[in-house]
């Protein structure tokens, strides 16, 4: 067989390599073609000492030659611990070259929220949204490709990531063809689970094809990589042994040519017998042996240099070793000649980090591993005080702490709730977790256990609900979290338990800890928040005199604090639901506010109270035809979480809702552009969720509306818009809207059934607002053929409900069902009633439906076409379309 030689100047470890070299030539030529060029993606995979840094060299030559940037980073087994490790290699020194005025600029929104992740900019002072900085993240890459093009990232074991860059990494990856970036990734197969293990496996799944999985060296190949570093005379004997011995891995052939070098063996079959005692002098207990023979000051050093993992200065080893500096030195050659460490190689573009770095990270493994169990906790320990002594925070000296066996440490406790602090802060909560967790093994002092168990169920909170419940219920059967602490836990745990569906549960929960309390702000809040989880609760069971306790305690609230402005609010929703009285619903809402905007501590990204509170007041404005206040709240929803650089579920809820708004405005365009959007976002948080139904749910509504039937039929296949419904009630109601789409394409049977099961959850609840939960009208149209009697009372009762709440859009739409069963002049009649109040109502898209059935009916053509060119204006030009096929079939005036 023919030797396959690599490039010249190439590593040895690119022999056989031919494929994978060029598939990096075509990426790279694809990239170069001009700045329009979508990005790529390529991932290898290979066992340990297959050579894929050398790909990687050779990734940055070719790109270099052709003039592209390069950056790269790598992955270590020590510093999986370390949040944003891996991505602060890749982008920070870019970012860092600029001035801070220019990075800002450049980021923009994302500086705030990125830039702490990154390390060029301080932490605010409160959690970071993860997958806001994710985001960010990758907004800085699209930013910054745009600057560097043509730009190409190269990521080295990326199994030994954190995985914090692995859920950005995976981000980038489905969204590289939104920027000009080339991306190539190594790692070994398996080595990682959970959650590092998804991201990964979506890495794979949006690269430029198939994985490609690196094989061992031919015979062949290993014998052509022999002759050319011992010279031609090597015989086949010997190069045969050599393959049989590394097993054609690259790396260790390399090593073991290396010490045959050394040792002056000469490459004959003869001297073929002892390179499996040199081979095994490279890895495991022959480097530990290698060690040993060096001297102990050098075997000090390099454990040191291990415990250390990045950034290994010789300064910075010689502390951590108790070494004089010109020792330091001295065992820093050493190590070098050793071929144990070396200096930065230039091509990895990492030269910053420090002064050495470890020849492979095979070697810097089997160091680590070879340091006694004892020292090596003593060596982190001592580690973390170094970093700390030179003020680079808790965060950065964390991962050596969470190395050091407990031991009543109090300052340890101190500085590893710090360090989970600023983890927070920069958007890594598991990495919280973990410093709180270790926290925990110390243990803390009696007076502050409770309080570091509080801090861990809310670090978890968002992450994983379940165990938060754990942490907070413990937290809260200990003594020593009193006050508003206690009360603080007490609603987080409500809102795990909601998170959770466990609404009940939370329900009760909170009401035990209500009743041990005095009367008085905490008690109130607790209160508010049992009523405001009871008023989301869609089951049928509702506590006797819920709304009876609530208006009573409404009756007396000023607001002038947040806990009466909270229960205004429930109070006012309520009411809503309840169809009481709209101007009555409005007053409440409006004294919740202050100077009519939000009060401190109320806001969007407030901690006491969470969203829900925020949307039954903006939704309690949006149908109460009161849209411009409810879409000034839901505008305010979506920038302050941008700006805050939230991007997960509340995000969505905001889109959601500002979908609503233009939904009840008569923008179904806009509305359904909003939804869309939060889509995306809602998936990411969990199918089958809450927040998942209500974006689902009104992105069907949407179409039909606009007469679009097939669309929302696709939408609710798609994402599963089918019962069983959730647990929490989502507007517009489901069953209704499902119902309207049976109806809509004939399922008229089915749709009965579905409006049926509607009307019965909603009287259950007490929930009689025709806007709301419209089930009656609509059933009473399905009915209209079928049981015309039974169709005329729901009609009636409709119009009475209405005329109850008393807004323009109820009373209007309530006279539109009543026409609609209608014939003759009593039909005419009511349809002109219908268009007098919907004229006056701001939701455009029923005006537009009610002007042309009155059209319709009274047979003129103006009033028809006037609804029809509103339709059209609404984004309703389906409606629009039925209606004039209906008049070319008879139906229209004559």
């Amino acid at each position: 067989m023919t030797e396959v030689r690599p490039t010249a100047g190439a590593s040895a470890s690119l022999w056989e390599r031919d494929e994978e070299v060029a598939a990096v030539a075509r990426a790279v030529d694809r990239l170069c073609e001009d700045r329009s060029s979508s990005g790529g993606l390529l991932v290898f995979r290979g066992e340990a000492g297959l050579g894929k840094t050398a790909l990687l060299a050779e990734t940055r030559r070719i790109a270099e030659a052709r003039g592209c940037t390069v950056w790269s980073a790598r992955g270590g087994e020590t510093l999986r611990s370390v949040p944003f490790y891996v991505v602060r290699q890749l982008l920070q020194p870019a970012l860092v070259s600029m001035l801070p005025e220019e990075a800002r600029e450049y980021l923009g929104d994302w500086y705030d929220i990125a830039g702490p992740a990154l390390g060029i900019a301080d932490p605010g002072d409160r959690q970071a949204d993860p997958q806001g900085v994710c985001d960010g993240l990758v907004a800085a890459v699209r930013r910054l490709s745009r600057r560097e093009w043509p730009l190409v990232l190269l990521i080295d074991d990326a199994h030994w990531a954190d995985q914090e860059t692995l859920h950005w990494l995976s981000g980038l990856a489905e969204r590289l063809d939104e920027m000009s970036v080339l991306v190539v990734v190594t790692r070994r197969p398996g080595e990682v689970s959970g959650a590092s293990a998804r991201h990964l496996d979506t890495v794979a799944a949006a690269a430029d094809g198939p994985v490609t999985t690196l094989s061992a060296l031919t015979p062949d190949a290993t014998a052509g990589l022999t002759r050319d570093t011992l010279g031609e005379h090597a015989d086949a004997a010997f190069c045969r042994e050599v393959w049989a011995v590394t097993a054609g891995n690259p790396y260790e052939t390399v090593e073991l040519l290396a010490k045959v070098r050394d040792s002056e063996l000469q490459p004959v079959e003869a001297g073929a017998g002892e390179l499996r005692e040199l081979n095994r002098s490279a890895r495991g207990g022959g480097l530990v042996a290698r060690l040993e023979e060096l001297g102990i000051d050098a075997t000090r050093f390099a454990w040191a240099a291990a415990i250390l993992g990045t950034g290994i200065s010789i300064d910075l080893v010689a502390k951590l070793a108790t070494l004089r500096p010109d020792d330091a030195r001295r065992c820093a050659e050493l190590l070098r000649t050793a071929r144990i460490l070396t200096a930065p190689d230039p091509a990895t573009g990492r030269t910053g980090e420090g002064d050495l770095e470890f020849v492979h990270p095979l070697i810097a493994t089997d160091v680590y591993n070879s340091i006694p169990d004892a020292l090596r906790t003593a060596m982190h320990g001592i580690a973390a005080r170094i970093v700390t002594d030179e003020g680079h925070g808790a965060a950065a000296a964390a991962r050596h702490l969470l190395e050091v066996h407990p031991d009543d440490d109090e300052e340890l406790v101190g500085q590893l709730r710090e360090a989970a602090r600023e983890h927070l802060a920069v958007g890594a909560p598991d990495a919280a977790r973990r410093c709180l967790e270790r926290a925990l093994e110390e243990p803390p002092r009696p007076e502050v256990h409770a309080h570091v168990l509080y801090e861990l169920g809310c670090a978890t909170l968002l992450t994983v609900p379940a165990r938060t419940m754990g942490h907070l219920r413990t937290a809260l059967g200990m003594p020593g979290l009193n006050g508003d602490d206690r009360v603080d836990a007490v609603v987080r745990l409500s809102q795990a338990l909601v998170h959770n569906d466990q609404l009940e549960e939370a329900v009760r929960m909170v009401d035990s800890e209500a009743a041990r309390l005095e009367p008085g702000p905490a008690r109130m809040r607790l209160e508010a928040v049992r009523i405001m989880w009871e008023g989301i609760h869609a089951g049928e069971v509702v506590s006797p005199g819920r709304s009876e306790r609530l208006a009573e305690l409404a009756r007396t609230c000023t607001g002038r604090d947040n806990s009466e402005r909270a229960l205004l609010i429930l109070r006012g929703f309520d009411a809503l639901m309840r169809g009481e009285n709209a101007e009555e619903v409005v007053e409440l809402c409006d004294r919740a506010l202050v100077n009519g905007r939000l009060a401190p501590g109320l806001g969007w990204t407030g901690s006491e109270w969470g969203i829900e509170l925020l949307l039954m007041l903006a939704n309690a404005y949006a149908f109460t035809d009161r849209i411009d206040r409810a879409e000034s709240l839901f505008n305010e929803a979506v920038r302050t979480y941008e700006i805050a650089g939230w991007t997960g579920g509340h995000l969505a809820l905001a889109h959601a809702y500002v979908g609503v708004a233009h939904r009840r405005r008569g923008r179904l365009e806009d509305a359904e552009q909003s939804l869309r959007e939060a889509l995306p976002l809602a998936e990411r948080v969990g199918r089958g969720l809450p927040l998942y139904w209500t974006v689902t749910c009104n992105l069907v509504d949407t179409p039909l509306a606009r007469g679009h039937v097939d669309e929302a039929c696709d939408v609710a296949e798609r994402y599963g818009f089918a019962p069983p419904y959730p647990s929490t009630i989502v507007l517009p109601d489901p069953r209704v809207v499902r119902g309207r789409l049976l109806l809509a394409v004939g399922r008229t049977k089915d749709c009965v059934n579905e409006l049926e099961a509607a009307g019965k959850a909603a009287a259950a609840r007490g929930h009689h607002n025709p806007v709301l939960v419209p089930w009656a009208a609509d059933l009473a149209r399905a009915l209209a053929t079928e049981d015309p009697a039974r169709a005329a009372r729901l009609a009636v009762d409709v119009r009475r409900q209405a005329e109850r709440f008393g807004t323009n859009t109820a009373i209007g739409e309530a006279l539109r069902c009543a026409a609609a069963l209608e014939t003759g002049q009593r039909a005419v009649r009511l349809a002109a009633q219908a268009v007098a109040y919907l004229e006056s109502s701001p939701c455009q898209y029923e005006h537009a439906a009610a002007r042309i059935e009155y059209g319709i009916a009274a047979r003129s053509a103006a009033d028809l076409d006037r609804g029809l060119d509103l339709a059209v204006s609404c984004g309703a030009d389906g409606l629009a379309k039925r209606a004039r096929a209906a008049l070319k079939a008879g139906a229209g005036p004559g």
